[in-house]
């Protein structure tokens, strides 16, 4: 089983006072590049892995979906997500996604943010996710970049002219990294960027888009605190497809 540390009370009090948390899809700098990467929500079947407090699924609700299924490993986020919002549309069921069983082609498009790296087995996920789609269906998901889960752990270097860099840590060695992000001992699980997409091909998905947010001018502008994703890319976002 994942680790299930949304539902420690420290992590989950520190995690509700984040930004995205308070203020939804449209609080979370990633969000406009990821919406377009989206297909049109409406009369679609649609499968949120990791749905957290719901904004997504209730965001595609609001979009024309024909039906939403929320997934979550944590019982506070699915209580939380339950509180926000009840619609007939979208349904929040416990799943923890290491061991995650879909109906076959029974989802037009899968959705996952900030959850794959959680996982210890993606490729395990992607086979399942493949199957749950019916042809032509479209995965899209964000995860934390590769580069952002292997920092130096003595922290920011300086090039010769004296600016900032970000060392890496044995980017090259996968597997669990143990950090202290509003809890100690949270585990999240490093893969480069090439085994990621690998195992996306592996699963039978063909891959129509990358991107390594950066924040826009306007972003930092609004957000000075923004200025520092600009020197290693913090999200790693991926849409693929379903052959026909």
């Amino acid at each position: 089983m994942a680790q299930n540390i949304y539902d420690q009370p420290e992590f989950f009090d520190g995690y509700g006072q984040l930004a995205r948390s308070t203020g939804g899809l449209n609080s979370a700098p990633e969000w406009p590049v990821l919406r377009a990467m989206l297909p049109p929500m409406k009369g679609r079947r649609i499968v949120d892995l990791g749905c957290g407090y719901g904004w997504f699924c209730r965001w595609a609700q609001t979009q024309g979906a024909a039906h939403v299924l929320g997934l979550d490993l944590s019982e506070k986020m699915l209580a939380r997500a339950r509180e926000l919002s009840q619609a007939d549309a979208v349904i929040y069921e416990r799943a923890d996604l290491e061991q995650l069983a879909l109906p076959p082609a029974a989802f037009d498009l899968a959705y996952s943010s900030l959850a794959l790296h959680y996982l210890e087995d993606a490729g395990r996920l992607f086979a399942t996710v493949y199957r749950a789609l019916v042809p032509g269906g479209q995965f899209v998901f964000s995860t934390e970049h590769p580069v952002f889960m292997a920092p130096s752990r003595q922290g920011w270097a300086k090039d010769a002219d004296g600016r900032r860099i970000w060392p890496l840590d044995h980017y090259a060695v996968e597997g669990p990294r143990v950090t202290d992000w509003l809890a100690k001992g949270v585990v999240k699980y490093h893969r480069t960027l090439a085994t990621t997409l690998n195992l996306l091909i592996g699963a039978g998905f063909v891959i129509d888009r990358v991107e390594e947010f950066a924040p826009t001018p306007q972003q930092i502008q609004e957000q000075p605190a923004l200025q520092e994703e600009l020197d290693r890319p913090m999200f790693l976002l991926v849409s693929v497809t379903k052959g026909n």
